[in-house]
Order: C-alpha cells, then structure tokens, then sequence
C-alpha cells in the first residue's frame, strides 16, 4: 500500500490576539499524483492551512499531530530547511493568489523563473532562456518569447498568472499548491491550465487545489474538503460530496454556482443584510409597451482603438449601455477587455473613436472638465489588494470614497438622480445615504474590518471592500473587471445577488467583464466577445450563448468547465 506523501493530523494554527483558531484541528493526506480540492467561504482557513504546509504561516503558532511530506516531518523545521524544501527539485512548489504581488514589480518575468533554475540547478544561461520558453508555452502563455521580456504591469491579469504557474512547476515539484490558479482566466486558457495540472498528475505530482470554482474542482480532484470557520465539515470523493452533500453548509455551496440560472433568479438562499447603502424611491425599469419612453443611453463607445507599440488592443470597439442594464464583455486574457474598461473611465487616452458620457463628451475632454462628473462612473478592479493604499486600513479606505460621494461628487450624483423617473418624481433629491456601517453590512463584512489592513484581509474580503468602495461614491454606472472572480461561490451568489439589488432600486448601469461564463449568463442582459481587440459577436446574452455564430464563442462555451460527473 503507499504511503501518502502529504499526512496532515489535528493541524491547529492560531494567530495572535484572535480568540479563536484560523484552522481548528484539521486533518487530511494527499496520495503521490492525487489531487485534493480545497473548498470554502473566504477566511474559512483554506490559504491559511496551505501556508501551514508552506512553512510560511509567519506570526502563527502551527500545532499538530502529525505535518509530514514525503519522510520529512515539517514540525520545527528551521527557516533554512524550509527553504530548501520550497526551492528544490522534488519539493513543493507554490502558486499564490494574487498575481501582481506574488511577481516581483521590477523584473522582467522570464527573468523571474529564470532566475528560480539559476538558483536551483546547473543549468546553464541558455539552456535556462530555453526551459522559461517552454515554461511559459506550456501554461498558454501566447507569444513567450515577447511576454518573457515584460514585467507584471505589462500584462493582463490572466497572463501574470500563467507566470505565477509557470514559476511554480519550473522545478518539478512532488507537491504542488494551487491556491485559486485559474483565477481571471478565460475559458479556454483556464482548459488547458487544467490539462496541465492534469499531466502533471499523471506523472506523480501530489496537488492541494484551493479554489472557490466548484466547477475547477470537479474537474481536476478526486477528493474534496470543504472547510467552515476554519473547521473541516466535510471530506470525501468529489463526486458524491458535490452530488450528494450531506453538510448544510456544502449544499448551500453547490446550490450557489450561477451556471444555468437564468438573469434576475437569486442565488444566494437568503437576503444579505437589509442595513443596504441606501434610502431612496425605487427606480422602476421602462416596461417594454408601445408608450414606454426610449432607452435612456447612459454610456456609449464609437468606434474606439488604442494601440500599445505594434499591438493593437482595441480594434474599433462600440456599443451602447443602456439605464439599469448590464452588458457583460468576455474573452480571451489580452484580448483587450481590461483596456477598453480603460477607455471608458478616461484612465487610457483613445487613438481613435470616443466615449460618451449621459451623451455628453468624455473620453475626449479635459481631465479638468472630468473631474466633477467622476464620481458618475465608479469602478471594481480585478485586484483588488494593488488598487489599494497598504498603509491604509479599511476603514480610511471606504472613509475616502465616501467623503468623494458627500463632496465633489455631491453635484454629480444629483444630476444624475434627476435623470431617472424616480428621482424626478421625488422632486430630484439626492436619493443616497452612506455609512461606513451600511456599506461593510452590504457587502457582508463584520463591523471589525474596518480596523483592519488590506494585507490582513483574505482574497474575497479584500474584492468585497473594493465593490463597497465602489458603492460609496454613488455612481449611475460601474465598470466591473472580474468583480467576483476572488470569491467562493456562496459569497460570489450574495455579491451577486446585491449588485442586482442595487440595480433594480437604483437603476444602476454595468460594464460586467469576467471570465467566468456561468456569472457573465447569469449576470448581464447582453455580451460583446472579444479577441484580439475585436467584437467577434455581440447580442443579448442568451442569444449568444444559445446559438453563437463565431467558431471562438463556441470555442469558449465548450471549454467552460461543468460541476458535473
């Protein structure tokens, strides 16, 4: 019988000043070339218990029975014999979450994983510029010899991932932890992510996979923890834990998957609290009558390009976005979708074309004449920890936004509140009313967040403040760059679930861009693909998704992994 190469026995880790355990007692293994899926709400001690098995849980005290890889017993290793265990063949190799951090700022990143095998093996220069080649095609990177020489903030997010992976498997390791690697990236990249992982499997490559995809889950791991309030609920075979959950908390988890649940269908088994942002009439959506009035346009795109150098990464892109809609942008990483997001917050200036604004001019104006009607368009970034001041916490971050949402975007969002039916019937008063309190309560964050450092945050915790702060600023439309990507499925349903509260009482107006095909169906009214700076196809979301005509919409439809047997 084989040993397994990870035993994990009453693994306990305990944080200072914290009444209770970040991971309680846990136990688990994972067999040479076995997957195990790690899955769970935000700061239920997923990444906390891979960190424990990382020897990189700094400021924690990590107690077990038993904490073994392979024949070494990782209880009370020094620092320098954890870091020859992370930085050896053979060893475990690590893939974090957040892409931008985890990829050093001023290095180019085939010089990054070069530098990893100039550390660790003989290898000589060449033969190491030839193996981060192959590194970087193996993880889908497309056009490597280029992508080798940029530095993180060169790339899309799903390309710093590919080069967050590609550093991770660049040394063969026997264990490899995934936290959340398919974070942000399309379909089709996220398939052969996956087939990768696979084949590292196949020959022998133990996995811990922490994801809150439920669908990346089922695909790669043949068993799967399912972690509460940094407890193990439930453990066993993927299939009959996501087929046949037996913990209220897992069936809450799989009922929670946007994946063929039609637009305006809540996802989430109950309400988020009701201390929502706001007090105002409720907007009420034109009824599609003979005497209903037009569609209000509140942003529009003509034609709009912007080329980087000899890439061109928008392509004469238009559309319109209608009053209380949203129109969801899909595609592939660098197909353009985050620079067009640019473009219509006039963080990027266009080559050609313009953005309007309530059809007014924006993308073309001074910044000077943008300033004041900032505040009508707001924004959720996909990192959400980089968008973030680190010495900032919380608290003083939502603290700015809403001082912008009383001041100078006072005028804005009253201009904007006469705009809609509602408002005008009120007599055009400002329908907001924020708080510090109301916004962590709709976004389902404890009160305690407040105090605390972004870094201190988990993934999901750190995109939920980021939506809050969004919020604050009262704007009519947001632009979202993969708003729930980070979260576990059962907070992604309730975040979910709010933005489209917000938008039936508020007549809020969204630019949806995610990877994630099941939330982009769910979630937007229509859909522009892209691909290489273009609109393949366009039209409301059901149509494309139910009779695409472009080869590379089918092609990203069928790539999309299912939670199915």
């Amino acid at each position: 019988m084989v040993r397994p190469l990870v035993e994990v026995g009453a693994l306990t880790v305990r944080f200072a000043r914290q009444e209770t355990p970040a991971v309680a007692g846990i136990s688990f293994d994972i067999e040479p070339g076995e997957c195990v899926g790690l899955v769970g709400e935000s700061g239920s001690g997923k990444s906390v218990t891979a960190r424990a098995l990382l020897g990189l849980a700094s400021g924690a005290c990590v107690d077990a029975d038993m904490l073994r890889f392979g024949d070494t017993d990782l209880r009370g290793l020094s620092r320098s014999r954890w870091r020859a265990l992370r930085g050896s063949a053979g060893g475990i190799g690590y893939i974090p979450q957040a892409a931008l951090v985890g990829l050093d700022p001023l290095r180019p990143v085939g010089r990054e994983i070069a530098d990893t095998l100039r550390l660790h093996t003989r290898a000589s220069a060449a033969e190491r510029a030839a193996r981060v080649i192959e590194l970087l095609t193996a993880v889908g990177m497309p056009e490597p010899e280029l992508r080798a020489g940029q530095r993180p903030y060169e790339l899309s997010g799903g390309l710093r991932q590919r080069a967050l992976i590609a550093s991770a498997i660049a040394l063969g390791p026997r264990l490899l932890i995934a936290d959340e690697p398919t974070t942000a990236l399309d379909s089709t990249v996220q398939a052969g992510i996956l087939d990768l992982l696979h084949h590292l499997q196949s020959e022998g490559t133990a996995i811990l996979l922490i994801s809150h995809d439920l669908a990346v889950v089922s695909r790669l791991a043949s068993r799967v923890a399912v972690m509460q309030a940094g407890s193990l609920v439930e453990f066993g075979p993927t299939r009959r834990v996501l087929d046949a959950p037996q913990h209220p908390y897992t069936r809450r988890l799989v009922a929670a998957v946007p994946t063929s649940q039609p637009r305006g269908r809540r996802l989430s088994p109950s309400a988020l609290p009701v201390a929502l942002p706001v007090a105002l009439p409720v907007y009420t959506p034109p009824v599609a009558e003979p005497t209903a009035p037009p569609r209000e346009i509140v942003l529009e795109a003509r034609g709009l390009s912007r080329r980087f150098g000899e890439r061109q990464a928008v392509d004469s892109v238009s559309f319109t976005l209608g009053r209380g809609e949203t129109l969801g942008i899909v595609g592939e990483s660098g197909s353009g979708k985050t620079t067009l997001a640019r473009l219509v917050l006039a963080l990027e200036h266009p080559d050609a074309g313009e953005v309007r604004l309530f059809g007014e001019e924006w993308s073309t104006s001074p910044e000077g004449q943008r300033r004041s009607r900032r505040p009508l368009i707001g924004a959720i970034y996909q990192d959400a920890l980089s968008s973030f001041d680190p010495r900032l916490t919380a608290g003083q971050i939502l603290g700015d936004a809403l001082r912008v949402g009383a001041g100078v975007g006072e005028a804005a969002a009253v201009e904007t509140a006469t705009r809609t039916p509602a408002s005008r019937a009120a007599g055009g008063d400002n329908p907001w009313r924020t708080d510090l309190a109301g916004l962590l309560d709709a976004v389902h964050l404890p009160q305690a967040t407040a105090t605390r450092r972004p870094r201190f945050l988990s993934g999901g915790q750190q995109q939920r403040v980021a939506i809050a702060r969004a919020i604050a600023a009262r704007p009519a439309i947001i632009v979202c760059d993969e708003p729930v990507s980070s979260l576990d499925v059962s907070v992604q349903a309730q975040i979910l679930d709010l933005l489209d509260d917000l938008q039936s009482t508020l007549g809020l107006s969204y630019l949806f861009i995610t990877h994630d095909l099941g939330v982009v169906r769910h979630a937007s009214d229509d859909v522009l693909v892209m691909k290489d700076g273009r609109v393949l196809e366009s039209g409301p979301t059901e149509t494309v998704f139910s009779a695409p005509t472009a080869d590379y919409t089918r092609a990203l439809l069928a790539a999309a992994p299912e939670v199915s047997s």
